[in-house]
């Protein structure tokens, strides 16, 4: 718990600087984090193109990570299927991560983006309450805003939106690598 609350305030304090970042990168890396977790469960977790954003590409895996693996840990008796995708609006990019699990009802839509707030017993499922805590201020450094549809026992959408990025502007990873090729 004290790692998680470790995380929880070094969201602003240890962030890097917000760039264009690759959304496709970051849900690649949060896949690859939960591995054993995706092998262990068979869950199926898919995207469509994913685009650039404004963000720090590490925070963002952080999210697509403990989104999607919430949509495999809250599963039902069916193999847990998480997909994610992307749709454009006007200066912003609306991201979905639906999965088929065990869902919640509305009433406690915002209950859930509170630290310690959790819609099960505990014990019934790992974890400290803290992840979509986290999830919520990642989303808010980046000045975008993030919610949630659910119906129980039809699984849950994570709805959270990200400024577009700007058009000519280097990400700090290409800066970097650029730095280190002169």
């Amino acid at each position: 718990m004290i790692d998680d609350l470790l995380m929880y305030s070094r969201v602003t304090t240890k962030g890097k600087p917000i760039a264009p970042s690759d959304c496709k990168a970051a849900f690649d890396q949060a896949i690859a984090n939960l591995g054993m977790t995706i092998q262990e469960t068979h869950a199926l977790v898919t995207s469509d193109d994913l685009p650039t954003v404004m963000g720090d590409g590490t925070q963002l895996v952080q999210v697509f990570q403990n989104l999607i693996g919430n949509g495999i840990k809250f599963h039902g008796e069916e193999q847990p299927k998480v997909h994610v995708s992307a749709k454009e609006e006007e200066d912003e990019w609306v991201f979905s991560v639906q999965d088929n699990g065990i869902g919640f009802e509305s009433e406690y839509s915002d209950r859930v983006f509170q630290m310690f707030q959790r819609l099960n017993k505990r014990g019934d499922q790992p974890g400290t309450g803290i992840g979509l805590a986290v999830c919520k201020r990642i989303v808010e450094r980046h000045d975008g805003r993030i919610w949630v549809k659910s119906e129980p026992g039809k699984g849950t959408t994570f709805h959270f939106a990200l400024k577009k990025a700007i058009p000519g502007e280097e990400s700090q990873e290409e800066e970097e690598t650029n730095g280190q090729d002169r």
